[in-house]
């Protein structure tokens, strides 16, 4: 019996050491050279379409023919030329929007694939200026063809350049963002749905399928039903976002997660805005809290976000002791003060409306008007306003101190006692309000598919955000912020032309971030904030302007300030109106009402 046994275990040993064999022989196979060839062929087939493109008048046939091929290309490539060149893609492929230069301060026209869409499809484009937007586009592509050329792909490189193209095809693709005049988003998420498999092919299928066949052919088999459910609704007004982010996309994605943790490649990855293994873009933590700190304030410890909680309470704060956080971000007013504009330290209306806190740390731009690049900043900036706090960095309340207790936890926290600052206050308070979080609505536990308990309402209320209502074009999804995915650095700001009462007769007179350059493209142009929770964040915009989401919808029905007959030549609305009927509007207001999560605090 003792023989039998021991010839089982090396029988069972020599198996195992094969397996591992095997899976090593196989993980070396595999090449990130073909997937990073196929990557730079279609780079340079989108820059020969861009040369055909240069030859073609704006205004005929063959423009829209190259075009879309350029368009397609350009796709296949995406993925690895934005994650080597993010800036450079998102100008080969973003808003055609003039835009102002960090470095020199000047206005620079739009160019990039949408500028040219919009001349071929919009018109009253000249043929030399056609040419120089072709021209300069062709130069952006250029530059990410030489990044794909010269820098070797990885695995890691290829698994984060993949989930970044996931989120493309949440966000941008069948949201309408990546192609506003053409309508071509769905057929581009079919083509990136149908890339996920080209590329999976060229690297580690070989590789999974010898560790979880099954896995193999879910995956397969789930993109195909994807691709077959766009092609089944390619209409864009009526296509079922709800029905393909639950049942199709999701799936995908989950399995994709699935493949990259069988594959065994490629380290944990936490510098990313992502959580990798995060089954989809809906979970309550899909989002890396640490990327959207400060540096300086990362991975706060249980008692600094403890004494940041209790110093948000704490009216002692202020210069004049009748000010704290709290005052104007009320948990038990979703962190709002529910007031047109909330009242400074003489008791007179501030300029602003108080915007709520929570998911304020997944923002690149804080204030209305985005001043301020970082919470730290934001924080700071209340401190040292005089109609607020009127208190420096440099000083140190030491009203507080007179509590033992928080002597003791500036202690535990920032050290040995010294002349402490506001400067590690505010640091408690940001790395406390960076908790602020929530992404367990009603919608995102119907999106998860944990229930299903969404109305006919409020799921034409969600296809139409994200469809016909243009809204995720600017509140992009799933943050529904303006933080720009899939690299989320950038948190968009919008001239919308609100007005200066509910009657809408007069454009508001706050000029918003022009203040900060004095550019005209700037005047009245403000942060785009979230909509998660706006059910409870009344009154509306930055003024406080309107009481209810019905007008604020029916604001946007009308196409912004312009359509209220504004002198608006900046609007960055990418609509004139949208013509919602009424079911329609009712139907959008009954979706946003089902993004509400607020996390449960009580006051101190």
């Amino acid at each position: 019996m003792l023989t039998v046994t021991l010839v089982s275990v090396m029988f069972s040993a020599c198996k195992n050491e094969e397996k591992t064999t095997q899976s090593d022989e196989l993980v070396a196979r595999v090449d990130w050279t073909a997937v990073q060839d196929f990557y730079l062929e279609n780079s340079k087939k989108t820059l020969a379409y861009l040369d055909s493109l240069n030859t073609s008048s704006v205004s005929s046939e063959a423009a829209k023919i190259y075009f879309i091929e350029a368009r397609k290309a350009f796709k296949e490539a995406e993925p690895y030329a934005s994650y080597l060149k993010p800036e450079v893609g998102h100008q080969a492929n973003g808003p055609a929007l003039p835009r102002l230069t960090d470095d020199t301060q000047r206005v620079l026209l739009p160019i990039g694939l949408q500028k040219i869409e919009e001349s071929i499809y919009e018109g009253g484009v000249s043929e030399n200026n056609f040419k120089r937007e072709v021209e300069l586009t062709r130069g952006l592509v250029q530059v990410l063809h030489d990044a794909i050329e010269k820098r070797d792909l990885n695995e890691q490189r290829f698994f984060i350049a993949t989930h970044q193209q996931l989120m493309r095809m949440v966000s941008f693709g069948i949201t309408g963002f990546d192609t506003p005049v053409s309508g071509l988003g769905l057929e581009e998420t079919k083509a990136s749905l149908q890339n996920l498999i080209t590329v999976y092919g060229l690297s580690v299928q070989e590789l999974v399928q010898s560790k979880d066949a099954a896995l193999d052919k879910k995956l397969q088999k789930q993109v195909t039903e994807a691709i077959n459910f766009i092609g089944d609704n390619p209409n864009f007004e009526t296509f079922d976002r709800y029905t393909f982010l639950r049942e199709y996309f999701n799936p995908v994605m989950r399995s994709w997660v699935a493949i990259r943790k069988a594959s065994g490649l490629g380290e944990p990855v936490l510098h990313k805005p992502f959580n990798f293994d995060a089954p989809t873009f809906f979970e309550e933590d899909s989002f890396n809290v640490e990327y959207f700190r400060a540096i300086t304030n990362r991975n706060p410890s249980e008692a600094k976000i403890a004494l940041g909680k209790r110093l948000f309470f704490d009216k002692n704060l202020s210069q004049a002791k009748d000010m704290a956080c709290v005052t104007c971000h009320n948990p038990k007013l979703t962190y709002t003060d529910g007031l047109v504009t909330n009242l400074n330290n003489s008791g007179n209306p501030l300029k602003r409306n108080s915007p709520t806190l929570i998911n304020a740390i997944f923002q690149r731009g804080f204030f209305w008007d985005g001043r301020a690049e970082t919470l730290l900043a934001q924080i700071s900036g209340v401190f040292t306003n005089k109609e607020e706090f009127n208190s420096s960095v440099h000083e140190f309340s030491d009203e507080v101190l007179k509590d033992s207790t928080y002597y003791e936890a500036f202690k535990e926290v920032f050290g040995t006692r010294r002349k402490w600052s506001n400067d590690e206050t505010i640091k408690a308070l940001s790395a406390y309000i960076s908790t602020l979080n929530g992404f367990s609505s009603k919608f995102d536990k119907n999106i998860r598919g944990e229930v299903d308990t969404f109305t006919a309402s409020e799921k034409l209320g969600m296809n139409l955000f994200m469809g016909k209502a243009l809204c995720a074009t600017c509140h992009f999804m799933p943050l529904t912020s303006g933080t720009v995915p899939p690299f989320f650095t950038d948190t968009e700001k919008e001239v919308i032309g609100v007005p200066e009462t509910a009657a809408n007769k007069h454009l508001d007179d706050d000029l918003g971030f022009y203040f900060m350059y004095t550019e005209p493209i700037q005047l009245g142009m403000f942060k785009t904030p979230t909509v998660r929770n706006v059910a409870l964040t009344a009154p509306y915009m930055h003024n406080g302007v309107y009481q209810t989401l019905e007008e604020v919808i029916d604001f946007y029905n009308k196409g912004g300030g312009g359509g209220l007959g504004f002198d608006l030549p900046h609007q960055t609305l990418p609509f004139d109106n949208l013509d919602l009927t009424d079911t329609e509007q009712t139907a959008l207001i009954d979706f946003l009402k089902n993004l509400t999560d607020v996390p449960q605090e009580t006051e101190y």
